[in-house]
C-alpha cells in the first residue's frame, strides 16, 4: 500500500464518515434504477440475463457497502480491494458464459452513478467551502482507486475461472468427486484442493439436468436458482454430461421446492433432484446418493414435475422401483379416481396429508369446508373402496400418481 496516500484533515474525516454512514445505509437504493449501469451494447448479454443482471447489481451493492464501511471506521484511508463474495460469483458466472474482462465496465457504470450521489452528499454535509474541495479532490482518488483495484482483482478471478474450463478443471473434478462417492482411497485434503471445496460443514447435493436434451444452456441459470433458494453464496460445480450438473451447496437449509419449480418454470425441460442435508464427507455423499434417487425416480416416471426433493419422493422411490407393479397398484387403488378433476384428487391427497381434518385441508387448500366433503363425498364414489377402508393405500397410491403426472 502506497505510503504517501494522502489522508483528509480531522474536520473533513468527520464529514467523510457522516457520507460514508449514510451511503451504508442507503444501499440497494443508492444506485437507484440500477438498469442504467446495464446500458449499451456491450452490457446487453447480462442486461438480457436476469441472473447475470441480479448477480451485478448484488456486486455493486456490496462493493459500496465494503468502500463506506471501511471509511466509516478509517475516513480517507486507502481500501483493500478485499473481493466480495458477490462479485466473485458474479465474476465465475460471466466466465462462464463466455465473456471477457471488458464486461467490468458495468462496474464503471456503476462507478459513475455512485461518485454522482456521493458529490450530492458532499455538498450537502460540507459547510466550508475547503473542506469541501478537500473532500472531493480526496474522495474521488479513494473511489477510483478501490473500483480499480477491485475490477483488476475480479478480472483476474475470471481469467482463472476461464483457465479452468479449458485446462482440464471440469474433468479432474469429475474424477475427484466420483472418488469421494465411491469411498475410494483419496484424502479430504487431496480432494478439497482439486475440487476447491470444503468437505467439512454442510452440504446439501443436487442434480440439475435438462430432461429434453435441447435445453442444456439453461442449466447454469437452473443452478443459480438452486443457490438463490438455498442461501448459498457458492456452488460446487461438477459437469457431469452435456446435458447435466452435479451442485453441492455449503448449506443445510431448507429449500422450498414450489418457489423452486417456479423460478425454473419458464425452461419447462429443466429438472432439478435435490437431496437431504448433509455434514461432512459421509453428508457430501449421502446427499448426492439421495438426489440420484430422486433423479432416477423422475426419469422412471418420465415425471412432469421438474423440482423434487428426496425428502417428498423416498416412499414413492420405493414403490416404483418396477414400474409395472406400481402402475398396477395405483389402478387397483384409485380405480376411477385417476382420471377425476385435479380438485378432486388433490382434496383427496391433502386430507390425507391433514390427517384426515376437513377444516385444516378447507384452510390449506383456501376452500369452504362443505366444498371439501362434497369433493371427498364425490371420491368415495370414484374409488373401489371407501376412502375410510383404505387410507394407507390410497395415500401411497395418491403420492405415486401425482409424481407420475
Amino acid at each position: 500500500m502506497n505510503t504517501t496516500w494522502p489522508m483528509p484533515s480531522p474536520e473533513v474525516a468527520d464529514v467523510w464518515r457522516r457520507a460514508a454512514e449514510r451511503a451504508f445505509a442507503a444501499g440497494a437504493t443508492w444506485f437507484g434504477d440500477h438498469a442504467e449501469t446495464l446500458r449499451g451494447a456491450r452490457m446487453r448479454p447480462i442486461a438480457e440475463d436476469p441472473a447475470l443482471a441480479a448477480a451485478v447489481r448484488r456486486g455493486n451493492i456490496a462493493v459500496l457497502r465494503q468502500w463506506a464501511s471501511a471509511n466509516m471506521a478509517h475516513p480517507g484511508r486507502r481500501v483493500a480491494a478485499e473481493v466480495p463474495p458477490e462479485l466473485l460469483v458474479s465474476a465465475r458466472d460471466m466466465a462462464r458464459r463466455g465473456l471477457d474482462k471488458s464486461i467490468l465496465n458495468a462496474y464503471r457504470t456503476g462507478q459513475s452513478l455512485a461518485w454522482r450521489r456521493w458529490m450530492r452528499l458532499c455538498f450537502e454535509l460540507a459547510a466550508d467551502s475547503a473542506d469541501l474541495q478537500e473532500l472531493l479532490d480526496l474522495s474521488v482518488q479513494s473511489i477510483s482507486t478501490y473500483v480499480d483495484d477491485i475490477a483488476e482483482a475480479v478480472g483476474e478471478h475470471m481469467d482463472a475461472e476461464r483457465r479452468s474450463l479449458t485446462s482440464g478443471t471440469h474433468p479432474e473434478r469429475l474424477a475427484a468427486v466420483t472418488l469421494v462417492l465411491e469411498g475410494a482411497a483419496i484424502t479430504q485434503s487431496r480432494a478439497e484442493a482439486q475440487l476447491g471445496y470444503r468437505l467439512t460443514g454442510p452440504h446439501t447435493a443436487a442434480i440439475v439436468w435438462d430432461a429434453s436434451g435441447e435445453a442444456a444452456d439453461h442449466l447454469d441459470a437452473a443452478a443459480e436458482a438452486l443457490v438463490e433458494q438455498g442461501g448459498a453464496l457458492r456452488r460446487l460445480t461438477v459437469i457431469a454430461g452435456a446435458n447435466a450438473l452435479w451442485v453441492w451447496l455449503p448449506t443445510d437449509a431448507d429449500i422450498d421446492a414450489a418457489a423452486l419449480a417456479s423460478a425454473v418454470s419458464s425452461s419447462p425441460a429443466i429438472r432439478i433432484a435435490i437431496g437431504r442435508p448433509g455434514r461432512g464427507v459421509d453428508g457430501f455423499r449421502r446427499s448426492h446418493l439421495e438426489a440420484s434417487s430422486a433423479q432416477q425416480m423422475l426419469a422412471r416416471l418420465a415425471s412432469p414435475r421438474q423440482v423434487a426433493r428426496f425428502d417428498d419422493i423416498a416412499l414413492v422411490a420405493l414403490l416404483t422401483r418396477d414400474p409395472a407393479p406400481a402402475g398396477e397398484f395405483v389402478r387397483d387403488t384409485l380405480g376411477e379416481l385417476r382420471h377425476a378433476d385435479p380438485e378432486t384428487v388433490t382434496t383427496v391427497r391433502v386430507y390425507l396429508q391433514e390427517l384426515c381434518n376437513t377444516s385444516r385441508t378447507a384452510q390449506r387448500l383456501f376452500t369452504h369446508r362443505n366444498t371439501i366433503i362434497r369433493r371427498l363425498a364425490r371420491a368415495d364414489e370414484l374409488l373401489p373402496k371407501p376412502l375410510a377402508d383404505n387410507l394407507v393405500a390410497v395415500a401411497a397410491a395418491l403420492e405415486v400418481h401425482h409424481w407420475g403426472g
